[in-house]
């Protein structure tokens, strides 16, 4: 396969380089990571799905359907569910299945699973229904935390850089190589799930490239002339005309500049901004027209360059500190974690 450009596979600038890291260990123990799903919307408790409130313990997101769909002997594409989870890490997020599994449910409890509540609604849960993640992190064998009340009021006050995170791109990055491959026309032997996640690899990688530019540019808090700009938390997107007025109204947290996801159907930037994306394909020796063939799985969108973190607490007690934080649908606990530990290749991060 095409070698992937040395650029994409290094890890994005860091908004708080400036202050030292605590380090830490993550998930010396499965308690140590939990994530709380925040529906769209409840069930209604009427209609054609059941909607489940499920619990699941060291348990991957593909794993989990394949479960559900052999326990209910069900096929996995009758399963909804609005986001992917962690599998090191307890985790509670709502699936969908048909009604009538409802006689089979108990077949769900134990190995992993654990079935919380049951109600019902009228359409099957899809992938974005989902408001955001309530996280609460146990970090041990923390060095030192002088330096965290100081990062996380940085974040608090200028936001989180919106990367991906680097479990988007695979062990050892194998699922952005293979999507790099994918679309540079080479044939490479897979199912339709892992194309769809290999080219969304690249796209991502891109994006936190252009991000990280964007960040030592000085251009992380400041709207350009020809900026895509999004609502927040949610909403219609619009190109900016007049950077003055739009940078007041970013100010106030009302707008964001969102980055390039690159595809067919992308909203274009103009001007300086449009500049500055047609220079990161250039330095990666792509073009608009390599994201002209890829059909559905390549159409792009545009993604929030930075996102706030809300109900962010800590504490430190016997060299462990405990985070706790809510953060939108699509972003990284992490992205926040890599501020906060810094971590160099010879910390242990992770206690898999």
């Amino acid at each position: 396969m095409s070698d992937v450009p040395d650029g994409l596979l290094q890890p994005p600038a860091l908004l708080t380089a400036g202050l030292p890291g605590i380090g830490g260990v993550l998930k010396e123990r499965l308690e140590d990571f939990i994530v709380e799903e925040i529906p769209a919307y409840l069930p209604s408790g009427a209609g054609e799905h059941l909607y489940l409130w499920i619990e699941k313990r060291d348990m991957g997101a593909e794993f989990f359907q394949r479960q559900i769909a052999q326990r209910l002997n069900i096929p996995t594409g009758e399963i909804g569910t609005a986001g992917m989870k962690d599998r090191r890490a307890i985790t509670r997020q709502w699936v969908s299945v048909p009604a009538r599994c409802e006689p089979q449910l108990a077949q769900l409890e134990g190995d992993g699973l654990n079935v919380l509540s049951v109600s019902k609604h009228g359409n099957k849960l899809r992938p974005g229904h989902l408001h955001g993640n309530r996280f609460e992190i146990v970090l041990r064998n923390v060095a030192l935390t002088n330096s965290l009340p100081a990062i996380l009021d940085t974040i608090q006050q200028q936001g989180l850089p919106n990367y991906f995170g680097t479990q988007r791109f695979g062990r050892d990055q194998e699922t952005l190589r293979i999507g790099w491959a994918l679309l540079h026309g080479e044939r490479v032997k897979v199912g339709h799930f892992l194309r769809k996640l290999a080219l969304s690899a690249v796209q991502s990688a891109l994006f936190n490239r252009y991000l990280s530019q964007r960040l030592q540019d000085g251009f992380f808090r400041q709207v350009l002339l020809g900026d895509v700009m999004g609502k927040w938390p949610a909403g219609g997107m619009f190109v900016t005309s007049d950077a003055v007025t739009e940078q007041a109204r970013f100010d106030q947290r009302e707008i964001i500049h969102m980055g390039p996801m690159f595809g067919s159907k992308m909203r274009a930037a103009e001007g300086p901004a449009h500049q500055c994306e047609m220079k990161l394909l250039e330095e990666h020796q792509l073009t608009l027209e390599h994201f002209h063939t890829g059909g559905k799985l390549l159409e792009g969108t545009r993604r929030h360059n930075l996102i706030y973190v809300e109900e962010l607490q800590w504490t430190a007690q016997d060299g462990a500190v405990t985070l706790k934080f809510t953060l939108p649908a699509g972003s990284y606990a992490t992205v926040l974690l890599a501020e906060i530990m810094k971590l160099t290749d010879s910390t242990p991060a992770d206690g898999d």
